[in-house]
């Protein structure tokens, strides 16, 4: 690793479905896996090609019923490109010696190279240097290009490129059992001697692709003219090129095709597209001109200059790729949220979950209209939500807890335990509390960049519809004078139900209640900030009265919040009467216990019974709001809280936690910083490598887990750099870190570019350009006035 580098060096087969994830490419349109090009799926390759939003649904028989699940689909691969001397075989790295192999993601202008020297049972000896890209700029066109070079041998060579429509869905092991052909195929075409075409159709959500490949070959930049034949098939299309080689000399051969949906925007049909492009696209190197210019601009923005002892600043610029690969300019206003495994993998099946908590700050920063559109994905889909809501009885909204196409409900019904092989009932739906992060993240979007048009078109109508679904979700126990809120299921997965009892979901889960209150707290403030005109509008329509404005106000005023002895807030009611659990024996027993539902389940057990979570549950609520903010919330709602409060809760939890989702390290990481310093490094280390290394033990090759990603970096920006968007200013209050060396960035803050540097125990804040002339900006304790063009210098306060 260097600076923008990911290097593999050594062919290993056992690492590549690893590797494909971590070097997949992708534009926030479309992405490819780093999918060796030669190769189709086998045990250690998976070509995979996703497009954001491009889902199908399909039925299967699972354990005597029949269930509908909606998949990310894996549509045709495009890479298809290999060669073979006339009367040898096919490249093929498992039955080739491999003289030599090196693997480079290039991170700051998007490039993959593969750079590799082969040896056949012959011994003739071939090299190969493989660019790939998916074009940041022109966002349909991906390309790739070989320099070929016979090293020890001369005579008629054949390339072989195609494109394949019968892939299916083989990404994610434990859903092997489940319906996985997603593609119908409709149409193959060989254009002329150089380009064909392909187009498929998913089978159910009828999503038309077409992709149009060309393929050129050059020798000293002149264009060659070889023997070409063509072979097509159901869902297949391939040409083969035969040309005679000297050995020594270097070849080119480069491969661009054009990529259109029948989602895309400004198109005739996707087809016609297609082979349009490919007829007036460039050679590749103008393409690639354009796309490593975009790239340029992409940094500008949102690198992240960081500098600390264990030299993590590649780690870092990984993560930034990936965010950005996911979802960037090319995905604004198309209609997309960003899946919680990225344009990586099928794990998650591409769902939208509430991993947008720990995404959307970095983009907010930086790039703001891609947090407004995919705020819009879950305005699009307000009406599924409010027919939801009524469907389970309830007023309001009630957004789904896994999102796909249209906003219904894609949370599994059951699902596969890798370890016993059983499926078992899934409840995670009943994680209501998605609904309060969708108004979290609407209301700190608009505190970064203050979009009063957004707010009062918009975000104000689902705050408003979400506050309705949580005053239909509430019950008032008179003995307390408390509302309560039953059936639902908190962040820790681990607990879904009370040991032995038939009915699902449980009682006052804390953060859910805080959360619900936090909606309603904010939904009364919203109504004060919106256009009169606008606020009568949304009374109206919503149907809302003086009497849902009061009950609202009580409702964030007696919220009832399950406390233990000894200040610790009770995960939920009942938390308490658990059985504490075995932890050094199951340490001792087990080689990982990250996902101890698996393991238990796999004993005839539960999780259920014990006190053990899966991930940070209370302890979101001190990642999601500043000591001052969950004081205020906790006063509000009549209860004591003081600093001890948060130190006590972080112990508590910390022994009881198993980290089997890699968000719950991310907040460790966050929530430590100011009470153990040393604990919180730690965890941000493991963040840093959770995908990299794949911690989990296999999940990475079926996607890259995004909120982990971008929640590495927000650590950086909001606990290292100690960055605090709030309603009377930007704050940064930076906390004295003795393995921190630099910190340094650019943000947007309410249309003012603002750069910050922190180093040598020194925090320099420019105020480079902006909307207007002046911005307040809080430092350490104090708001400060800015001039446009000004930077001033401040000593960093001995640590408290």
């Amino acid at each position: 690793m260097s600076n923008f580098n990911i290097e593999y060096k050594g062919w290993k087969p056992e690492e590549q479905k690893l590797r494909e994830a971590i070097c997949t490419l992708g534009n926030g349109y479309i992405a490819t896996r780093g999918a060796a090009e030669e190769n189709k799926n086998d045990k250690f390759n998976y070509p995979g090609t996703y497009l954001a939003g491009g889902f199908n649904r399909a039925k299967t028989k699972v354990s005597d019923k029949t269930i509908e699940n909606e998949d990310f689909v894996n549509f045709p691969n495009w890479l298809c490109l290999s060669f073979r001397p006339e009367d040898g075989e096919w490249l093929d790295l498992e039955k080739f010696k491999v003289l030599h192999y090196n693997q480079t993601l290039e991170m700051k202008v998007g490039v993959l190279t593969r750079e590799f020297r082969v040896q056949d049972k012959k011994g003739r000896r071939t090299a190969i240097k493989s660019h790939r890209i998916v074009s940041m700029r022109d966002h349909h066109m991906v390309g790739l290009t070989w320099i070929f070079q016979p090293e020890n041998w001369s005579g008629k060579v054949i390339f072989n490129s195609g494109l394949d429509g019968n892939v299916t869905n083989n990404n994610v092991e434990r859903y092997k059992e489940l319906e996985n052909r997603h593609l119908e195929p409709l149409e193959t075409e060989v254009i002329n001697e150089h380009s064909i075409f392909l187009r498929v159709q998913t089978r159910q959500s009828k999503i038309t692709v077409a992709q149009a490949a060309r393929t050129k070959l050059y020798h000293e930049d002149r264009e060659l003219n070889p023997l070409s034949n063509s072979n097509q098939s159901e869902g297949q299309v391939c040409q083969e090129f035969q040309i005679n080689v000297k050995a020594g000399e270097e070849y080119t051969l480069e491969k661009i095709v054009a990529i259109y949906t029948s989602r895309d925007e400004a198109i005739s049909e996707a087809g016609l597209e297609a082979k349009k492009d490919i007829r007036r696209v460039e050679r590749f190197k103008q393409l690639l001109f354009r796309h490593t210019d975009a790239y340029i601009r992409l940094w500008h923005r949102g690198d992240l200059e960081f500098e600390d002892e264990g030299n993590n600043q590649d780690l870092l610029r990984l993560h930034i790729f990936h965010i950005m690969q996911t979802v960037s300019k090319n995905s604004i206003g198309r209609d997309v949220g960003v899946p919680a495994r990225g344009l990586h993998g099928e794990a998650y099946r591409g769902h939208v979950f509430w991993d947008e908590l720990y995404i959307f700050p970095f983009l907010n920063l930086r790039f703001p209209d891609i947090t407004r559109s995919l705020l819009m994905y879950r305005y699009e889909r307000l009406d599924e939500a409010r027919h939801a809501a009524k469907e389970d009885g309830k007023k309001g909204a009630m957004f789904p807890w896994q999102s796909g196409s249209n906003g219904r409900e894609e949370s599994q019904e059951i699902h596969l335990n890798p370890n016993s092989g059983n499926w078992i009932p899934d409840n995670t739906h009943l994680q209501r509390h998605i609904n309060s992060a969708i108004v979290y993240n609407i209301w700190n979007y608009y505190l970064a960049t203050d979009d009063q048009q957004f707010m009062d078109f918009f975000g104000a109508e689902m705050i408003l519809s979400i506050a309705l679904f949580w005053e239909s979700m509430v019950i008032h126990n008179e003995t307390r004078d408390r509302f309560e809120i039953h059936h639902v299921v908190g962040p820790d997965e681990y607990h879904t139900n009370y040991p032995d009892s038939d009915e699902i979901g449980l009682n006052n889960n804390a953060y859910t209640n805080v959360m619900a209150a936090y909606v309603m707290q904010k939904a009364i403030k919203i109504l004060d900030i919106i256009e009169k005109s606008r606020k009568k509008e949304l009374l109206d329509e919503l149907g809302l009265t003086d009497k849902n404005l009061a009950l609202w106000r009580e409702i964030g005023q007696k919220m009832y919040i399950p406390f233990l002895e000894g200040e610790i807030i009770e995960q939920f009611e009942g938390y308490g009467d658990l059985e504490e659990f075995a932890w050094d024996e199951y340490r001792e027993k087990y080689e990982d216990i990250q996902r101890l539902d698996r393991v238990l389940e796999s004993e005839d057990d539960t999780p259920n019974k014990y006190k053990a979570s899966k991930q940070a549950d209370v302890l979101m609520l001190f990642y999601l709001f500043s000591k001052n903010e969950i004081q205020s919330i906790f006063e509000k709602l009549g209860y004591e809280f003081t600093e001890q409060t948060i130190g006590k809760n972080i112990e508590y939890y910390r022994k009881r936690t198993t980290h089997g989702s890699t968000l719950s390290r991310v907040v460790f990481s966050w929530i430590l910083i100011r009470y153990d310093k040393k604990r919180s490094w730690e965890n941000f280390k493991t963040v840093l490598v959770s995908d990299f290394k794949d911690i989990q033990g296999g999940t990475t090759p079926e996607g890259i887990h995004l909120g982990a990603m971008a929640g590495s970096v927000d650590l950086v920006q909001r606990g290292f750099l100690g960055l605090e968007v709030c309603e009377d200013a930007l704050w940064v209050n930076p906390p004295r870190l003795k393995s921190l060396k630099k910190i340094k960035l650019k943000i947007k803050y309410r249309r003012h570019w603002i750069s910050i540097l922190i180093s040598d125990q020194k925090v320099k804040i420019s105020f480079e350009e902006g909307h207007g002339n002046k911005v307040n900006i809080g430092v350490f304790d104090k708001i400060l006035e800015f001039e446009l063009g000004q930077e001033k210098e401040f000593s960093l306060p001995p640590d408290a």
